[in-house]
């Protein structure tokens, strides 16, 4: 079990404006700012997922698990809306799971965001 993540970004705040867009149909906020360390903690609940303005090097997968497919859909239009770029649609993808539906972007480091739905009740 995943306690929590950091991403390196190139600019802790044009990432921090990206993700509270892209990840709000999903619940995610901000919940912490170290402007001294130059460091974002959103999540849910609490900060899981973590900003870390340095210097980016190398692109990274990141995947956040949704309620629905509704909110898989609302982060898709969210995160191109805040700038992203489309990666994949919203679909199932039968090659993953049976029922896996999702949808990929890249921010704007080109990191490869991920949300997805595991739907029960798949209707390919």
């Amino acid at each position: 079990m995943i306690d929590h993540i950091s991403l390196k970004v190139s600019d802790v705040t044009r990432s921090k404006e990206f993700y509270a867009k892209a990840l709000e149909p999903i619940g995610y906020k901000v919940h912490m700012e170290m402007p001294e360390w130059n460091v974002v903690g959103m999540g849910a609940d609490r900060p899981d997922f973590w900003l870390h303005g340095n210097e980016c090097k190398q692109a990274t997968h990141v995947s956040f698990v949704a309620n629905s497919k509704a909110e898989v859909e609302g982060f898709h239009k969210a995160a191109l809306e805040a700038g992203g770029k489309d990666n994949g649609a919203p679909g199932y993808r039968k090659e993953y799971s049976p029922g896996f539906y999702g949808a990929f972007v890249h921010d704007p480091d080109g990191h490869n965001i991920e949300v997805v739905f595991h739907d029960p009740n798949p209707t390919m």
